[in-house]
């Protein structure tokens, strides 16, 4: 991947981001935090001035698809005044992290100059998106489209600058689509175009319903990309069938077909597999209170940690694999839950949901339990590894109690109700400065299922 330019403003972000991520030592919770400072003010640089190589590497490596190639939008980014398109069905009131992925892309060829034309599906929502759907679609009214659509731009707000894009309603030019003009058109695409639809197959083999007005959903949809003339339209992957007959219309029309850019479905934070989405429950809704956005982050599979910080975020595939070798796997996670904490909520917001986190609640109580005694000096530069094993776990090996910390397994407990979370990092700090991190006075210990009372 070519190196960012140099004596721009992204270069210089990109040289932050590995000076503090050089820094970086043990569970360095302030350090974590200033990354993901970093890289949530990185989404207000102004792109323009990138080499054409930087910005297809900004775009591109972040996409499933490219149609019809790179060089093509190598070609149209070094353009003035192209256009992108992006649309939405609101087809329900909240809105979820996953449906941020293709804003992401969005905001950023925004920053690098293209005239964004966000596309409110108020007429092509009457019909329904069949995309993935196992059955037919009920559609949705006027009334509901505008309720769903209230709190939109406010959810998707923070990945996206609105005040610096065109909103379109479709009914504005598709209630004036005349029969004869819509028949003149249909004329021209053979069914077969439309029935290359796995969904539409299955549906039909299954006895699902399938009605006339969503075969026809793909080619209404395209009739935006005619009236805007789009110069490049971005979605999910769920959306490219869709987006190839926007090319095939606006090739009928005459126009120049647009450029198709798809991102990926990113999986839900149950780590089952399915995508993310509401109907499954394993969702982060961007509404959530910053615990909870927190909280859920951080309960993902370590191997989605990579995968949403490269599609959530600005980082770079090379910080991206940067941060993958020299951050556990925990620390990589918190990185992830911090900035997208504070993309949505506030700096400030996303500092206190890290504490609460790790500072969460249980509802088991030490007080009345035999428990060995472990003394924890604070006067000398002691490990806190070391003292786990000098003063009770004397046949664990250290190995052994890495491994435990490293599985989320020791904690500082206070009352037997609060418990702070150590990584393995914090093992080797003295115990002085681990003591000092806790959000409490902590009274004992937990390795696993072992628990000592803090004496002394």
């Amino acid at each position: 991947m070519p190196r960012l330019d140099k004596n721009s403003d992204y270069a210089e972000s990109e040289a932050k981001f590995a000076s503090r991520l050089s820094e970086i030592t043990g569970s360095a919770n302030a350090g974590i935090a200033g990354l993901g400072e970093v890289l949530r003010e990185r989404r207000k640089i102004d792109l323009r001035s990138l080499s054409i190589e930087t910005k297809i590497s900004l775009i591109a490596t972040h996409c499933q698809h490219v149609i019809p190639g790179v060089a093509q939008l190598a070609d149209r980014l070094s353009r003035h005044g192209m256009r992108l398109k992006f649309g939405i069905d609101p087809t329900g009131a909240e809105v979820h992290l996953g449906h941020a992925v293709p804003i992401v892309i969005a905001d950023r060829l925004r920053r690098m100059g293209l005239e964004v034309d966000f596309i409110v599906g108020d007429m092509t929502a009457t019909i329904g998106d069949p995309s993935g759907r196992t059955a037919d679609r009920p559609p949705l009214s006027r009334d509901e489209v505008a309720a769903n659509l209230a709190t939109y731009k406010e959810q998707i707000s923070p990945f996206f600058d609105f005040d610096d894009a065109h909103f379109h309603y479709n009914s504005t030019w598709l209630e004036s689509v005349t029969l004869p003009e819509l028949l003149e058109l249909l004329a021209r695409i053979p069914v077969s175009a439309t029935m290359q639809r796995d969904d539409f197959r299955k549906r039909m083999a299954s006895g699902a319903g399938l009605s006339m007005a969503e075969q026809l959903y793909s080619v209404v949809m395209a009739l935006d990309s005619v009236a805007l003339k789009t110069d490049i339209e971005i979605g999910g992957i769920d959306q490219l069938l869709n987006m190839q007959m926007c090319r095939r219309v606006m090739g009928e029309r005459g126009q120049e077909p647009e450029l198709i850019l798809t991102t990926p479905l990113i999986e839900g934070i149950d780590g089952s597999g399915a995508k993310m989405s509401k109907s499954q429950g394993n969702y982060v809704p961007l509404a959530a209170p910053p615990n909870e956005v927190f909280g859920r982050i951080m309960a993902i599979p370590d191997r989605l940690t990579q995968v949403y910080l490269g599609a959530l975020t600005e980082i770079t595939t090379v910080e991206l694999d940067q941060v993958t070798k020299i951050l556990h796997p925990m620390a990589a996670k918190r990185l992830l839950a911090h900035v997208v904490t504070a993309t949505l909520h506030g700096h400030d917001n996303a500092d206190a949901a890290q504490d609460e986190f790790r500072a969460r609640f249980s509802m088991r109580s030490f007080c009345n339990v035999s428990l060995p005694d472990l003394v924890l000096r604070t006067d000398a530069d002691v490990s806190l590894l070391d003292a786990l094993r000098a003063e009770w776990l004397s046949d664990r090996s250290r190995a052994d109690i890495r491994r435990v910390a490293k599985q989320g397994g020791l904690r500082l407990v206070d009352d037997g109700k609060r418990e702070f979370l150590i990584d393995e990092y914090e093992l080797a700090r003295p115990v002085r400065s681990v003591l000092a991190d806790s959000p409490f006075k902590p009274a004992y210990v937990r390795v696993g299922k072992h628990v000592a009372r803090i004496v002394g």
